[in-house]
């Protein structure tokens, strides 16, 4: 089984910045594309940005130039760095990973979600 595991949520300042972290355990034989999406209440899960095994990126338009994600392959780890954040970005925020097992079985796995709140 794999796990997904992040941490670096909080309460931050309009302004402020906050490094979110995720880190992918278990039976693993590669990881593809990871990534990083956010859910308001009340509002549907979206795609904060993601990151392919070999470093292409994809931002949504609302973080570009703010916010960065990277990934560390040996330590199958992947990193959002927030900066500028605003009230907008108050949300869960829930890490992606796409898969493939020892068996070449490919899936999507999703971490437990960690709470990013920008106060104003």
């Amino acid at each position: 089984q794999v796990q997904l595991v992040e941490s670096g949520g909080g309460l931050v300042q309009a302004g402020g910045s906050l490094r979110l972290s995720c880190a992918a355990s278990g039976i693993i034989f590669s990881i593809n594309t990871m990534g990083w999406y956010r859910q308001a209440p009340g509002k549907q899960r979206e795609l904060v940005a993601t990151i392919t095994d070999v470093g292409i990126t994809n931002y949504a338009d609302s973080v570009k130039g703010r916010f960065t994600i990277s990934r560390d392959n040996v330590k199958r780890t992947v990193y959002l760095q927030m900066n500028s954040l605003k009230p907008e970005d108050t949300a869960a925020y829930y890490c992606n990973a796409n898969v493939q097992s020892v068996t070449f079985r490919i899936r999507d796995y999703w971490g437990q979600g960690t709470r990013v709140t920008v106060s104003s």
